[in-house]
């Protein structure tokens, strides 16, 4: 485990880590920038003072399981784990580029920490609560994390696994809804509504708890109160900015599957170094 990160120290690295992230994207010249900016904050709180995980021995048993159900905002996981040591942070300017280990959506066969590939969208709730279960009944005290987007909601196949982790009181079990509003057709509400999302949860047999998915001291209270939940799994919906810390790219369906081009990085990075 690395020392755990101030809230200083959290926001200072999130804010390099929008930095990498935009450089790789734009390097790449295609992949998905708005919900990866979205839930950088929540991987950067996860991976610094949250899990158990080793990046010199990624599959250590008794590390905690880590799944990107939203695998299309993998460039956010690939920065998080490469300022880890789970590879050298030059791969990121590989990304998408053939041959490389950092493809357009996970793969657990060529990236070190990558725990399954995704991509297809409403999958990863599934294996998680299959992995909380599997955990329960070797006894093994590892958590399970899966973070989802609010437009994935709409997959029924989340819900059928909601049912599954509720029905069995997958305690070792927290998700985390990315609640940026967006998906790549516009407003998730017009295309397809998921509110009451609270209730929706709660009827599921869920522990529920709502934060500012930008605020990294909120963020890690949150992960701190599931693990001490019992007798339920807990969801975290994280209120987010689809676009976040870059203005002409927040709260914009545009940004949902574009990298920027040189001239949009380079006042990416000003807004962001100012």
């Amino acid at each position: 485990m690395q020392v755990k990160m101030s809230e200083v120290q959290l926001k200072a690295k999130t804010r390099e880590l929008r930095k990498s992230m935009l450089t790789m994207l734009n390097a790449a010249g295609s992949g998905h920038t708005g919900g990866a900016l979205s839930s950088i904050d929540i991987l950067a709180v996860l991976y610094n003072n949250i899990i158990k995980h080793n990046p010199s021995n990624p599959t250590m048993k008794e590390r905690d399981r880590f799944y990107l159900s939203k695998g299309h905002v993998c460039p956010a996981l690939y920065t998080v784990l490469a300022d880890c040591g789970y590879f050298k942070k030059d791969e990121l300017m590989s990304l998408r580029k053939y041959g490389c280990i950092l493809q357009g959506h996970p793969c657990m066969l060529h990236t070190p920490g990558i725990e399954v590939s995704s991509g297809s969208l409403g999958q990863g709730l599934s294996i998680a609560a299959g992995t909380a279960i599997g955990a329960r009944l070797n006894k093994e005290t590892y958590r399970v994390y899966c973070l989802m987007g609010d437009g994935e909601l709409q997959e029924g196949q989340i819900w059928e696994a909601a049912m599954t982790a509720g029905h069995y009181k997958l305690d070792n079990l927290c998700g985390i809804v990315d609640f940026n509003g967006l998906q790549i057709d516009g407003k998730v509400e017009d295309v397809m509504n998921i509110n009451p999302l609270r209730a929706k949860w709660e009827a599921f047999n869920w522990n529920v708890i709502e934060v500012d998915g930008h605020d990294v001291v909120r963020i890690e209270e949150a992960f701190k109160q599931a693990a001490e939940f019992k007798g339920k799994p807990t969801v975290i919906l994280a209120n987010t900015v689809k676009g976040k810390g870059v203005s002409f790219m927040e709260n914009s369906a545009g940004w949902h599957g574009v990298a920027p081009n040189n001239e949009q990085l380079a006042a990416a990075l000003a807004e962001l170094d100012a």
